[in-house]
C-alpha cells in the first residue's frame, strides 16, 4: 500500500429494510431499568382495583380502552412530564417502552385521541384516585419502608388552570370592561384592573370558580390558587397524605391535624407520636391539637413567641432535633410533584379534579421513590 493510499473509517447508515420483523417489547426493557419496580408494583395494584373497574364500565356496548391501561398512563404523564393527553397518545405509537408499561402490543399502536380524552375521565374520578394513592401507600408499608409514628407537615400553593384577568366583579360589574376588551382583542384582551381592590369576597374568577385569590407569604405577589398539604413520614420521605384545599377557609395547621385524623382513620395499625413542621405552626391551635390527639408536636420555635403545650420538655429531646432536620425532605416532595410531574399548575379546573390528579402524581412519586429504595438496598 503506499503512502498516499488512506483508509476511511467513516461509518455508514444502513438503508432500514422492508420486511416484517419481530420486537420483543420485554426483552427491549433493560433488567435493571426502574420501570420493572414500578411496574411490578402497579400490576398488584390494579388486581386490587379490578372490582372497582368493573362498576365504573356497562356490560353493554362496545369494549373501551382498559381502565388498567388508562390509569398506567396517568403514571407515565407524571413521570415523563408530558403535558397533555395529545402529546401522549402522539408519543404512545413509537414509544417501546410505554409500550410494555402498558401491556400494549407494538402492532397496536397508540390510542385514539378522542376515545382516550373520553374513557380518562372515568379513571380521573376522585374515589378511583384516592384509592390508587391509598394502596401504594398501603403497599409501602407492607414492605417496611414507612414510619407509623413520625410524621412532617406543610403546605403550598397549586395555581390555578385561570388567569388573573378572569377575576373579575361578582356583581357583573366588570362585564362591559370586559367585553370591550375582548371586542378590541378576542385572543388576548388587554384589561385594567389597576387601582381596583380585587377581593374574593367580591369577585370570582369564571374559568375556574373554585379557585381563590391569594398569596403564600407578605411581599409574594397573589394568584387563583388552590391550596396544598402534604404529610409525608419521617422513615424514607413518603408522601402520605396529600390533600387539596381551600387556603383561606383551611389553614395549614388545621389541615396538619386533619390529614393525621383522616390518616390513622384510612390506615389500621398508625400510631403517631411525632409531627414535625415549621415555624408556620407555632401557634396555639396547632400545638394544643397535638397534645389532644397525644402526638408531640416538633415544630420549629419563633424567637421571643410562646406556646403553652411547647416548651424545653420538647425541646430539649433529641428526637425533636431529629425532626426538624427531617422536615425539610418534605421540600423534595413539592420540588418534584411540581416540575417532574407538572402540579405547578393544575390542568384542570375545580378543587375534585385538580385533587384527584394530585393523588395520581403524588402516588407516582411514591412509586418511584420505592423503586430507588429498593435498588439502593440490592447494591
Amino acid at each position: 500500500m503506499g503512502s498516499g493510499d488512506r483508509i476511511s473509517m467513516r461509518g455508514k447508515a444502513q438503508a432500514q429494510p422492508d420486511f416484517l420483523t419481530v420486537v420483543n417489547l420485554n426483552a427491549a426493557v433493560p433488567a435493571d431499568h426502574p420501570l420493572r419496580a414500578i411496574k411490578r408494583r402497579v400490576d398488584s395494584i390494579l388486581q386490587k382495583l379490578s372490582p372497582l373497574f368493573d362498576k365504573l364500565y356497562s356490560e353493554e356496548g362496545r369494549p373501551s380502552i382498559p381502565p388498567e391501561q388508562l390509569l398506567k398512563a396517568r403514571i407515565l404523564t407524571a413521570l415523563y412530564s408530558v403535558r397533555s393527553e395529545q402529546l401522549f397518545c402522539e408519543q404512545l405509537g413509537y414509544n417501546l417502552l410505554w409500550l410494555w408499561f402498558l401491556d400494549r402490543e407494538l402492532s397496536e399502536g397508540s390510542f385514539d385521541r378522542s376515545v382516550f380524552a373520553k374513557n380518562y375521565q372515568r379513571v380521573l374520578s376522585a374515589e378511583v384516585a384516592q384509592l390508587f394513592f391509598a394502596e401504594v401507600y398501603d403497599l409501602s408499608r407492607q414492605e417496611g419502608w414507612t414510619s407509623d409514628e413520625h410524621f412532617t407537615a406543610d403546605g403550598t400553593l397549586i395555581e390555578s388552570w385561570a388567569s388573573l384577568k378572569s377575576f373579575v366583579r361578582k356583581d357583573g360589574a366588570d362585564k362591559k370592561k370586559v367585553q370591550s376588551a375582548k371586542d378590541d382583542d378576542p385572543g388576548n384582551p388587554t384589561i385594567n384592573f389597576h387601582g381596583e381592590k380585587r377581593r374574593n369576597d367580591t369577585h370570582q374568577s369564571t374559568t375556574d370558580g373554585q379557585s381563590v385569590l391569594y398569596r403564600k407569604a407578605k411581599g409574594k405577589e397573589a394568584k387563583l390558587c388552590f391550596g396544598a398539604h402534604a404529610l409525608m413520614e419521617n422513615r424514607n420521605g413518603l408522601c402520605a397524605e396529600f390533600t387539596i384545599h381551600n387556603p383561606i377557609t383551611e389553614s395549614e395547621s388545621m389541615m396538619a391535624l386533619r390529614q393525621m385524623d383522616e390518616h390513622r382513620q384510612f390506615h389500621e395499625g398508625t400510631r403517631p407520636m411525632t409531627l414535625g413542621a415549621d415555624k408556620g405552626y407555632h401557634q396555639k391551635q396547632f400545638v394544643e391539637g397535638c397534645r389532644q390527639r397525644r402526638i408531640s408536636p416538633h415544630v420549629a420555635c419563633k424567637e421571643k413567641v410562646k406556646v403553652d403545650g411547647l416548651d424545653g420538655r420538647t425541646t430539649a429531646k433529641a428526637g425533636y432535633q431529629v425532626s426538624l432536620r427531617i422536615r425539610k425532605r418534605v421540600e423534595e416532595i413539592f420540588g418534584w410533584l411540581k416540575t417532574v410531574g407538572g402540579l405547578r399548575r393544575s390542568r384542570y379546573r375545580g378543587q375534585e379534579r385538580t385533587q384527584a390528579w394530585a393523588h395520581f402524581v403524588a402516588g407516582t412519586y411514591n412509586l418511584l421513590r420505592l423503586a430507588r429504595l429498593e435498588a439502593l438496598k440490592a447494591t
